[in-house]
């Protein structure tokens, strides 16, 4: 079986090892688990690529994650970034530990050499065992991408940097739109089309919708392949009592002018979506999805406060999906 997924982050890459653990612990070792990974979060620091949420992924698969936070690495130190504060190095409002510095040192080394951004992704996913769980991850462009947000303080539209709206002022500065900077000169990367277009199942795991998946449907010719799909489409809503389950995906749908529900967000992906999970916890957002169109919706708890009940969801996502392709299929 051919598993294609598009993720962000800490909940994607939560998800998706749930999603690995449940297909190891029934037996399917040898389902292939393709990952399209954002890089609109990427952004360079101190003179370093960084990619976040394809390093989140890269760390949450290969056992290597801080499992506190959900990002960055186990065990890790922060003897350069002191060393960057005593002498008043910008940004501050980044912390980049050691271990996580030398890959964004090699991740830059490599790049400087010419190989493309699919190729040193690749060795990072190898460095941290991916393959040898069945696992390869991609980035959804090579060419540079990044997401800078338009900003309004009352002296007229700013943009500045996803990060440093994100990380640096939590959101809490209300956007006005988002932009995809560099979006005109991507293509998918090798790989990204054929993943969804040959997949036996495609999932949205409970990612951003619209600056992780979102950012990812923008490069050309994603979106189309969603359509043209012949595997199901499956999503996780990550909305659950009209809150984000995990950061700050109010702030990034208000400008949108999109409900903070699951209803909202499933329009996001209307076109091409075959299925939807929700909270239990909805009550009325479950006929209001469903009447949207032709997808088919399922109740479940939506949170992962453990590795068990994210391969629970994961196992219920990929039951979803295999269902509705047995209905296609007869």
């Amino acid at each position: 079986m051919r598993i294609t997924a598009l993720a962000g982050g800490v909940g994607g890459a939560r998800f998706l090892r749930g999603l690995r653990d449940h297909l190891d612990a029934t037996g399917r070792h040898d389902t292939e688990l393709t990952i399209i990974g954002n890089t609109g979060d990427d952004i360079t620091l101190f003179g370093l690529r960084v990619c976040p949420d394809l390093d989140t992924l890269a760390y949450t698969l290969g056992d290597a994650v801080h499992e506190g936070q959900g990002w960055g690495r186990a065990d890790e130190r922060f003897t350069l970034a002191e060393e960057f504060a005593a002498h008043g190095a910008e940004p501050s409002w980044f912390a980049l530990g050691d271990r996580d510095l030398a890959l964004h040192v090699l991740r830059s080394q490599w790049l400087g050499h010419g190989m493309s951004l699919s190729a040193v992704t690749a060795r990072i996913a190898e460095r941290f065992g991916l393959p040898d769980r069945g696992i390869r991850l991609l980035p959804m462009s090579d060419q540079p991408v990044e997401t800078h947000v338009v900003l309004d303080r009352g002296d007229g539209p700013t943009a500045i940097h996803f990060q440093e709206w994100w990380v640096r002022h939590g959101a809490a500065v209300p956007a006005q739109r988002f932009v995809a900077v560099g979006m005109e000169h991507a293509t998918p990367a090798p790989g990204v089309l054929d993943a969804i277009r040959t997949a036996d199942v495609v999932l949205l795991p409970p990612s951003n919708p619209v600056v992780s998946i979102g950012i990812t449907l923008l490069v050309p010719g994603v979106r189309e392949a969603l359509r043209a799909a012949t595997a199901p489409v499956v999503g996780v809503s990550p909305i659950v009592g009209g809150a984000p389950v995990r950061g700050h995906a109010d702030a990034c749908l208000a400008p949108l002018n999109v409900p903070v529900t699951p209803a909202g967000v499933a329009g996001l992906y209307a076109d091409f979506l075959d299925g939807w999970l929700i909270d239990t916890t909805e009550d009325a957002a479950e006929d209001a999805v469903a009447a949207q169109g032709r997808y088919a919706v399922r109740r479940t708890d939506l949170l992962m406060p453990d590795r068990p009940t994210a391969a629970r969801l994961a196992a219920e996502t990929l039951d979803l999906a295999l269902s509705l392709r047995a209905q296609a299929n007869p």
